[in-house]
C-alpha cells in the first residue's frame, strides 16, 4: 500500500515538475514581446530566438563567412558588440522621432540576440 502511494505522488512530482518546466519556458519565450518584462527573462527570451535564427540562418547560409582560425571566435564577441549598438543606435533614432522603442532595440537585447545566433552559427556551420 506504501508502494502504491510513494508512486502516486513521485507521478504527481513529476508531472508538476514537468509543467513548471513548460510554464517557465512559456515566461521566457513570451517576455521579449513585453514591454515591462523582467530584464533577465527577456534576455534568455531574445538568446533562444537569436539560437533558433541561428539555426534558419544555416539552412540558407551552412557556410563560415569568418576565415577559419581566430577570427571565427571573435565572431563570437565583436559581432554582437557591434549589433547591440547598431540596435542601440536604431532605438535612439526611433525615440528621438517620437517611436516607440522595442525591447530589442536596447544593446543588452540585440547584443544576447546576436550571440545566440552567432554561438549556433560557430558551432554548427560547416
Amino acid at each position: 500500500m506504501l508502494e502504491i502511494l510513494f508512486e502516486a505522488f513521485a507521478e504527481l512530482l513529476i508531472e508538476v515538475f514537468g509543467e513548471l518546466l513548460v510554464a517557465v519556458g512559456l515566461h521566457v519565450l513570451s517576455a521579449p514581446f513585453q514591454d515591462e518584462a523582467n530584464p533577465w527573462v527577456a534576455a534568455a527570451g531574445y538568446t533562444v530566438f537569436g539560437a533558433v535564427a541561428g539555426g534558419l540562418s544555416l539552412l540558407v547560409l551552412p557556410h563560415h563567412l569568418a576565415p577559419p582560425g581566430w577570427m571565427r571566435y571573435a565572431n563570437l564577441v565583436f559581432t554582437p558588440l557591434a549589433a547591440g549598438g547598431c540596435m542601440a543606435a536604431i532605438g535612439a533614432w526611433r525615440a528621438r522621432h517620437g517611436r516607440r522603442v522595442v525591447p530589442i532595440e536596447r544593446f543588452l537585447f540585440g547584443f544576447v540576440f546576436a550571440a545566440g545566433m552567432a554561438a549556433v552559427r560557430t558551432v554548427f556551420a560547416d
